[in-house]
């Protein structure tokens, strides 16, 4: 397998060089006779089906029926994490979605529906949620899933000994910040949590607060359900291989064989087993675009996004398709870098580049640029009208105000230029965006260096969240739908806020929002001042883009749904023509 995945890394390497048009025919006869002979290898690995290979000029057409539940397709990276307590990306999540499950899921159309509790019920004055578990719910070594083990693991995300880097998603709950708090009476007693096991089929929680997106909220990871002896059992090795981990979702780990790709299984023992169609996902690590495009046309892979050199290609295929993500990729400026500490000098950073062109033309994967940190289209009020109703965008007088700014800085802090560096995703068109970043900054900011730090996404996680950077290259995509999963990130304490950026009304505002939530009117208010001050006044970050994505999905891939917050397999099928 690795050295099936080593050859066709040299093939896409390969096919992105420019020659002469002789050698791109000899090439291309070249590339098919590898692909046919590769296809033979990969349908045993990851069962597909072995496929006529096409021009490099025409879609691949599928011919027959296929039948085979299998789905494969390629991600690129490596998973950072498996412990829904542990600090994960978007991998992570989508991953622990399909294999895990919790109280609640998001249904085809990204609504909350019943996972593991078939219904809960609330209190007249919305406080106290009371979920009803299934009886049928089991993890997949038999064991039954119960109220307890989302007590388990919900006091061990807060228990200062495994207290998970996203604990303050539980902060709604009785007494969860107290309990974090090291200068509060409650500060690890985590029994003193708002949440109870009543019997084995009934959990209870209580909130600090009423709040409209609790629901939403538990459909996230870090909310799923932990064995606690199976957890126990396994010590410091919990979750980082296959067979250190017990599942309760549509599907299991078959096998995870680490930088070069896994493979998930129908769980036959999820209780909506019947529902769940595919048998089998084979997934492999393809870091280059042009890689998985050849991979796609062999017909190894079953659906896969493409970058902007593509889009021509294929924009005329039935198998193309585009949508717009609520996901936000930004610039966070270090401020313990004695140079960003300077407000001026962050705004010269994120007026001086033009994000339009980078968005459109170099990305041109139905990107859009982004001059705020909350998406458009994905949260609306009462009303129905959107978040970026009152404010479409901040930052945006242009290269020649942002001059300004560099020179006030420079004098402010009494020097001709400064010389960064910007931490980087190792992907192909990250690179790209970066290297445009990084030319247009030396360019427009006359003294500026910038030095570009390209790392894996596990690396880059670790470094950004120790703050050993000076810029980097960041994304954030929702952990429920509302606004505040993106603006309270930037808290003076928020664990994520790993930028060391303080204000003390832009703290005032979120804090309001979070504690008086019943008046969504004034809530919302708040949360579109804060993030005013946190982008227009104070430069917190530089907002680079809102994610696009455009990809090729084989005609006989139905019901895969993207979610705000994930992806679902639960509901995806291979059905023939």
């Amino acid at each position: 397998m690795v050295l099936e995945i080593r050859l066709l890394y040299l093939v896409g390497s390969w096919e992105n060089k420019k020659m002469g048009a002789v050698k791109m025919k000899i090439k291309s006869s070249i590339f098919i006779i590898l692909m046919i002979f590769i296809s033979s290898f990969l349908s045993g690995c990851y069962g597909g089906e072995s496929k006529k290979t096409v021009s490099e000029n025409k879609p691949n057409k599928t011919e027959g029926k296929k039948t085979e539940q299998v789905l494969n397709l390629a991600e690129g990276g490596e998973i950072p994490t498996l412990d829904t307590l542990g600090l994960f990306d978007a991998l992570s999540s989508r991953t622990m979605n399909n294999i895990f499950e919790g109280l609640y899921r998001l249904d085809e159309k990204s609504k909350p529906i019943p996972g593991m509790a078939e219904k809960y019920n609330v209190s007249k004055d919305g406080k106290v949620y009371t979920f009803h578990i299934r009886t049928n719910a089991k993890w997949s070594n038999g064991t039954p899933v119960t109220a307890k083990d989302f007590e388990f693991a919900w006091k061990r995300a807060l228990h200062p000994d495994t207290l998970s880097p996203n604990s303050y998603l539980f902060n709604d709950i009785k007494n969860a910040a107290e309990i974090q708090d090291k200068e509060s009476s409650l500060y690890g007693k985590v029994n003193e949590l708002g949440i109870k096991a009543v019997d084995d089929h009934t959990f209870q929680v209580e909130l600090k607060q009423p709040i409209p997106y609790f629901i939403s909220l538990i459909t996230y990871p870090l909310f799923f359900p932990q064995n606690k002896d199976f957890v126990e059992s396994q010590g410091d090795k919990y979750a980082l291989e296959v067979k250190n981990l017990i599942y309760n979702g549509p599907f299991v780990l078959d096998s995870w064989e680490h930088e070069a790709g896994w493979v998930y299984k129908k769980n036959p023992d999820y209780w909506d087993a019947d529902t769940v169609k595919l048998e089998q996902i084979n997934v492999k690590v393809v870091k280059e675009i042009a890689t998985k495009v050849n991979l796609y046309e062999a017909g190894q892979i079953d659906l896969t996004e493409i970058s902007s050199e593509y889009v021509n290609q294929f924009k005329n295929s039935p198998d193309y398709n585009t949508l717009l993500k609520p996901e936000i990729f930004f610039i966070r400026m270090n401020q313990k870098n004695k140079y960003l500490a300077n407000v001026n000098i962050r705004k010269a950073i994120d007026m001086g580049w033009d994000k339009k062109a980078a968005a459109e033309s170099l990305l041109n994967n139905g990107s859009i640029p982004a001059y705020y940190l909350v998406p458009k289209d994905f949260s609306f009020d009462a009303d129905g009208k959107d978040f970026r109703s009152k404010y479409s965008g901040f930052n945006q007088d242009g290269i020649e105000k942002a001059k300004e700014y560099w020179e006030k800085g420079l004098k402010e802090l009494g020097i001709k230029g400064m010389e960064l560096e910007f931490l980087s995703y190792d992907s192909e068109d990250r690179k790209k965006v970066s290297e445009y970043i990084k030319n247009q900054l030396e360019k427009n900011l006359p003294g500026m260096k910038i030095k570009i730090n390209q790392q894996p996404n596990k690396q880059k996680l670790e470094l950004e969240s120790n703050q050993r950077y000076d810029l980097t290259y960041s994304g954030w995509s929702p952990d429920f739908q509302d606004p505040i999963t993106f603006i309270d990130l930037y808290l003076s304490n928020g664990p994520n806020n790993w930028s060391s950026y303080k204000n003390k009304e832009f703290d005032r505002l979120v804090m309001a929002a979070k504690n008086n939530p019943s008046n969504l009117k004034v809530r919302w208010e708040n949360l579109q001042e804060a993030e005013r001050i946190l982008i227009e006044e104070d430069a917190a970050i530089s907002p680079m883009y809102q994610s696009g994505l455009v990809q090729l999905t084989k005609p006989y891939v139905k019901g895969y749904f993207f979610h705000p917050f994930s992806i679902s397999y639960k509901w995806t099928s291979i059905e023939g023509k």
